[in-house]
């Protein structure tokens, strides 16, 4: 079920039950009017429209980014403000309804009284809000590292498989005798990919500098395969540096370019990467690469190479939600782009 049905769901019968059993045990008590029924029922629409006004500050402010101590501190401010104002709308809804009783309800044992049942109603909301946030976050934790894990495999099958260590050694044989210095250089570059990709670990992201600094080791060994048929073009703004992004997003989309794009033209052709600053704390990174995307694939097709794709739009959803975007699309008839972009706060999953 969608989170936010599952919120007003349990928002309408939390209150809802509350103005039931009020109703119900001044009916037993004493017998109750029209107009005393109604003015519970509008209490319980007044919390209802407090609680979800509080959820509103919590996700608008990140409350949840902050450390245990300032959270507590502010969630015990929270309640002792929302308790006072909720006392203040009782006297005025009695007062509207014609049910205040001015010598009971202004006495100051009354007030203590209602400020401390609201505190305890705010709190337990407070609570069960809370403890819904951390068991689904737990749960989206659980649904990462099982994501990243078949990332991993994936990833590990699909760029340090046989055949993709079969041309990288070939074409570094090749140059052993004709050019020894950049050999060596080609066999550093294999080594880096290689150490990268143990060492990934389960990161859920890592700065873009070391993300960059594989798909340029991995573009450099293809341009000893490719030779003149590939080109390769870079325009990164300084400020994409102060970035972080998830493990392998880049290399794969890299990784994708080529297998799907390059390889398959005669003439070769260009990989492109682009990455910038939006004007609202965003990371852009565009990859272009010669070649064509088929609107309609088969679905063998699809299975050959949607994974690394498909792998990182879940990544991108589990990791920042709605704040970040993946589109892959044609640019005429020559070009394919694949853009992504990444907010400068991630969503936290620890």
């Amino acid at each position: 079920m969608n989170k936010g049905r599952l919120y007003w769901i349990l928002q309408i019968l939390g209150w809802g039950g509350f103005a039931f059993v009020n109703i119900f045990f001044a009916s037993l008590s004493q017998g109750i009017s029209a107009v005393q029924l109604w003015a519970f029922v509008v209490l319980a629409a007044f919390y209802l429209v407090s609680t979800h006004s509080m959820r509103h500050i919590v996700k608008t402010y990140e409350w949840f980014k902050f450390g245990i101590f300032r959270l507590l501190a502010l969630t015990l401010l929270a309640l002792l403000g929302l308790s006072v104002v909720n006392v203040l709308a009782q006297i005025l809804i009695n007062l509207a309804f014609g049910t205040l009783k001015p010598d009971e309800d202004f006495r100051a044992l009354v007030i203590a009284v209602n400020l401390f049942v609201s505190f305890l109603y705010y709190a337990f909301w407070f609570l069960l809000y809370f403890l819904f946030h951390f068991l689904d976050n737990y749960n989206s934790s659980l649904k990462y590292e099982a994501k990243i894990n078949e990332i991993r495999l994936n990833h590990l099958k699909s760029q340090l498989n046989p055949h993709f260590i079969f041309n990288a050694l070939n074409s570094v044989r090749a140059l052993v005798d004709e050019d020894p210095n950049k050999a060596k250089t080609a066999i550093t570059r294999i080594s880096n990919i290689l150490r990268f990709s143990l060492m990934m670990d389960k990161k859920q992201v890592i700065d873009f500098a070391d993300e960059l600094a594989t798909v340029k080791d991995y573009l450099a060994l293809e341009a000893i395969r490719f030779e003149e048929r590939l080109e390769l073009i870079y325009q990164i703004e300084d400020e994409a540096y102060s970035y972080k992004i998830p493990p392998m997003m880049l290399q794969t989309i890299v990784e994708n370019a080529i297998k799907h794009g390059i390889s398959n033209l005669v003439k070769g052709g260009l990989i492109e990467i682009k990455c910038r600053e939006g004007l609202q704390e965003e990371l852009y990174i565009q990859v272009k690469n010669s070649g064509y995307l088929n609107p309609n694939p088969s679905k063998t097709k699809k299975e050959e190479g949607g994974h690394g794709l498909e792998n990182t739009k879940q990544r991108l959803k589990l990791l920042y939600g709605d704040k970040a975007s993946f589109r892959i699309f044609n640019s005429g008839n020559q070009f394919v782009i694949t853009e992504i972009k990444i907010p400068k706060q991630r969503i936290t999953l620890e």
